[in-house]
């Protein structure tokens, strides 16, 4: 069975349900964006928000795209960094209690942090602190990280330092790896473009964008879109939320519908899709299949908070895919 290396920002998710909208006037966080925020104003919005639940657990988005990978029975291993206090524990024990093999890089800056606060109509806001995360770096990357593994996935937020990217994708390449990459954020897309047609023409063989960022990138609404992507890599994927997604290789285009979901939280929404997909992929199945192994998983795990399936429901899912794929 293949296995699977990611890469990507090590994040502990704090998942606040708010019962009023006007703490996110009062901390000045757009509803429905993601803002970084240094540790000070980090530390506010945990404190303004102290009398509410909360839930804690690892987040990241390739994080999030591994574990679902894990908990489906593929191998795999994770490139981060973190900081050796309580919440870079919470991070390293959630991976290794997912079967992932921890490949992580220390630092005293402290480990990231995602608050996400989630609205009575399930819009999430961000205030992530990326903490040492943001200092995994190029020189963090030797080939031996590489040894065992023949799928790599990158999270579309490190496209924001090339020079870490390139180099991991590099060292992909030379150790004959199938790279997977999603865009991640469509302003990261804007910020990046030039750099980001470089990787995907010399290095990525899959690679995932919604549509606002496959617009971002090629000017043109998704079936266009879609087209113009897979110019650069051999599959090219396209998710259209509630209309599904869309792929396309070997010059045909696929759609993909969506399963029937009680949505409560769309974090990890995408996250999962990948999981879903590059699951599919590992194990040759078609790539009708593969998108709608996506769709499952992104169906699930928006009928909970935060972005990671709840245990219970892995099971049952574990038979549904593995059914998929007979």
């Amino acid at each position: 069975m293949k296995k699977i290396l990611g890469i990507g920002n090590a994040l502990v998710d704090i998942m606040i349900r708010i019962d009023d909208d006007q703490i996110l006037t009062d901390l000045e966080l757009p509803k429905g964006s993601m803002q970084l925020v240094d540790r000070e104003r980090s530390s506010k919005v945990l404190s303004t928000t102290n009398h509410l639940t909360r839930e804690i657990k690892s987040g990241g988005s390739a994080a999030n795209t591994i574990t679902g990978l894990a908990e489906l029975g593929l191998s795999t291993s994770f490139i981060a960094k973190i900081t050796e206090d309580q919440m870079g524990e919470v991070f390293k024990n959630d991976l290794i209690r997912s079967n992932i093999e921890p490949k992580l890089k220390y630092s005293k800056t402290g480990t990231g942090t995602a608050v996400t606060l989630i609205s009575k109509d399930s819009e999430r806001t961000f205030a992530t602190h990326l903490g040492a995360s943001i200092e995994l770096s190029a020189n963090d990357l030797t080939d031996d990280l590489f040894e065992g593994s023949e799928l790599f996935y990158i999270e579309g937020y490190l496209v924001q330092n090339h020079e870490l990217l390139e180099k991991a994708v590099s060292l992909a390449k030379k150790n004959n790896h199938i790279i997977f990459l999603d865009l991640a954020s469509y302003n990261v897309v804007e910020e990046n473009i030039d750099f980001l047609k470089h990787i995907l023409e010399n290095y990525v063989d899959v690679v995932f964008a919604n549509e606002e960022e496959a617009k971002a990138i090629t000017g043109k609404e998704p079936q266009a879109a879609i087209v113009d992507l897979a110019k650069y890599c051999e599959i090219a994927i396209v998710k259209i939320g509630s209309k599904g997604s869309l792929i396309f290789t070997n010059n045909q285009l696929i759609e993909v519908g969506i399963i029937k979901a009680n949505s409560i939280d769309t974090t990890g929404a995408g996250d999962l899709y990948a999981a879903g997909f590059i699951y599919g992929f590992a194990h040759q199945a078609s790539m009708e299949t593969c998108g709608k192994l996506g769709s499952l998983l992104s169906g699930k795990v928006i009928e909970n908070v935060g972005a990671k399936i709840n245990s219970a429901h892995w099971p049952e899912l574990v038979k549904i895919v593995h059914s998929n794929l007979i």
